[in-house]
């Protein structure tokens, strides 16, 4: 999911409750972060449990006390505090209360990674391992095959490689409301950016950009955007030369074939 995707009071709620993540990290954050996914995943196999949670007419002190009562000794004190301050708000949708808390989770899982720019990097490399392999790829969306199965092949890739968060969000990927576990990853870097004030750009050059040009590329789109700009480098062999980047839905093409099509339009006009 994507926090544009929530309107009206689902914002709202999203917002207040993003506050108390701020000042959660570390360990307290990993285990804050598993109990919001765990429960925004229970909430989506539940559809009842989830339509007494974001029912209007059912009372907000009900709600929460039933959900304490569901979830008490099960998660921890913080992650109970917060699905019952949020299971008491409103929400414009029945799915934007299990959205929210799948956000929530990946937002403090992020925050117990002690280095957020391998964080953001390893997802990314993910990201692309999967793409970038059919096998893997088709593994991991089998329906066939059970979600313990595919976390136990990721495990297997991934562990002891990479950051512990970014090993849970890998996992969580196979169960997140985006249409593949790819564009899940993809969405959780961009909410790990977020999440410390950043944006993500994708750069694509038909060579490894050198140090210098990583370094101009950054100054150049944190002066354009007025934020620190995290880049992923795509090597693509079909650029004849330059850079193409794309960040948010703005491209800047500056590639060889990109400035040829651009004087061929002039031309043409």
């Amino acid at each position: 999911m994507s926090t544009s995707d929530l309107r009206g009071a689902s914002a709202e709620a999203l917002e207040a409750l993003s506050e108390k993540l701020r000042a959660v990290s570390g360990a307290d954050a990993a285990e804050l972060g598993n109990d919001l996914l765990g429960v925004g995943a229970l909430l989506r196999s539940e559809p009842g449990l989830r339509r007494i949670a974001t029912d209007l007419s059912t009372d907000a002190a009900a709600k929460s006390g039933l959900f304490r009562q569901i979830l008490e000794g099960k998660v921890s004190a913080l992650a109970l505090d917060l699905v019952t301050d949020a299971v008491e708000r409103r929400w414009t949708r029945t799915r934007d209360l299990a959205d929210a808390l799948e956000y929530l989770g990946v937002v403090a899982v992020v925050n117990s990674a002690d280095d957020q720019e391998r964080l953001s990097d390893e997802l990314f490399a993910v990201g692309e391992l999967i793409d970038s392999q059919p096998d893997l790829r088709t593994a991991l969306s089998d329906p066939a095959r059970s979600q313990a199965d595919k976390a136990r092949l990721l495990r297997a890739l991934l562990d002891g490689k990479t950051l512990p968060a970014t090993l849970r969000l890998a996992e969580q990927a196979l169960n997140s409301s985006h249409r593949s576990v790819t564009v899940a990853i993809e969405e959780y870097q961009k909410i790990a950016a977020e999440a410390h004030g950043q944006s993500v750009a994708e750069v694509r050059a038909a060579r490894q950009p050198s140090h210098a040009q990583i370094e101009r590329l950054e100054a150049a789109l944190r002066n354009q955007y007025g934020r620190t700009v995290h880049l992923n480098v795509v090597i693509d062999p079909d650029i004849v030369g330059g850079m193409r980047v794309e960040i948010g839905d703005d491209v800047i093409d500056g590639t060889v074939s990109g400035r040829l099509d651009e004087a061929r339009r002039r031309l043409a006009g």
